[in-house]
């Protein structure tokens, strides 16, 4: 055979071979999964025995809030997406927590007690189904690139619905809380008075190489090809943005959380993204013995008395 036939062989195989595995790492890291409606008793509880010492509690704020006055609102994200989200009001004029869930998540299961942790604080809450959860449209989770984008939509419609005057708490945990500090490093409405973010990651690449090691694989050899399934099946540049750069940029307040017994995104990650903050109020909580998404159900007290401080 021509030695010419035999490279362009070779050549194509290895194309097809990259395609394939880039294939298979979007669909392990970003394709949604979706999941069916839930009956009347039926609760999202995350995965992991971590979470079922809190699983009653977690049932029983997710009953509280199903049986709460809300009202149902809707946005375009900037790529033509529907999203959704539920209003719960504390009263009319009272601060607006724009809360985000984290990855493949819903905004019930993942915010579950959020809506009470608002009220707590004189707060009224919106809380989000991110692109591809809940009852948003979309296939494709970007680990905050295009959900900071959908940030911005969600932002622009407070002062549509709720007036001028609205000020806004822009709120996340894990992927959410990358969400809003991604978001806080580009020009926000002058109405956002600060980022709540709770166990937050640095950014993509390094949650993701992370991930990679725990499965026993080698990250520098497997991080281009999810990087690749990212823009080939995706859209989208998985670098484009981070949680850590965009707090060089921060302007407004910040106040961070974390669990030190947080065995998916380590703690050391939001003292990061607080070292990077580029505002000068900022806070760093982090709550010993709690897991990863738990520091509120873990010290709620302390919590709350945090935000009270940091949010008079």
């Amino acid at each position: 055979m021509n030695p010419i036939w035999i490279v362009l062989i070779v050549a194509a195989v290895l194309i097809l071979a990259a395609a394939l595995i880039s294939y298979l790492c979007y669909r392990m890291a970003f394709r949604a999964i979706p999941e069916p409606p839930l009956g009347p008793e039926e609760f999202s509880i995350p995965k992991g025995k971590i979470y079922e010492p809190h699983r009653e509690t977690m049932v029983s704020w997710m009953r509280e809030v199903r049986a709460m006055p809300c009202e149902e609102l809707w946005v375009r994200s900037f790529d033509g997406l529907k999203l959704h989200g539920r209003y719960y009001e504390y009263a009319p004029g009272a601060p607006i927590e724009l809360m985000f869930h984290g990855y493949r998540g819903t905004s019930e299961r993942d915010l579950c007690g959020g809506v009470q942790r608002c009220f707590s604080l004189g707060h009224s809450a919106l809380i989000v189904d991110q692109r591809g959860s809940g009852e948003s449209e979309g296939h494709t989770i970007t680990f905050g690139v295009n959900e900071s984008r959908d940030c911005r939509s969600w932002l622009a419609l407070v002062p549509e619905r709720f007036g001028p005057d609205a000020r806004v708490i822009l709120c996340g945990i894990s992927m959410g809380a990358a969400t809003v500090l991604t978001a806080a490093g580009g020009e926000l409405p002058p109405n956002v008075i600060g980022v709540l973010a709770d166990c937050g990651y640095t950014s993509a690449r390094e949650i993701i190489k992370k991930v990679i090691r725990q499965l026993g694989l080698p990250a520098e050899i497997a991080y281009p090809f999810v990087k690749l399934g990212a823009r080939l099946y995706g859209r989208f540049a998985l670098e484009e943005v981070s949680p850590i750069e965009a707090m060089k940029r921060c302007k407004v307040p910040v106040i961070f959380f974390h669990g030190e017994a947080d065995d998916f995104v380590p703690c050391e990650m939001s003292r990061e993204n607080y070292a990077a903050c580029a505002v000068e109020k900022k806070r760093l909580v982090t709550v010993p013995r709690a897991g990863h998404g738990l520091c509120y159900l873990v010290d709620p007290e302390g919590y709350l008395r945090a935000l009270r401080e940091f949010f008079p």
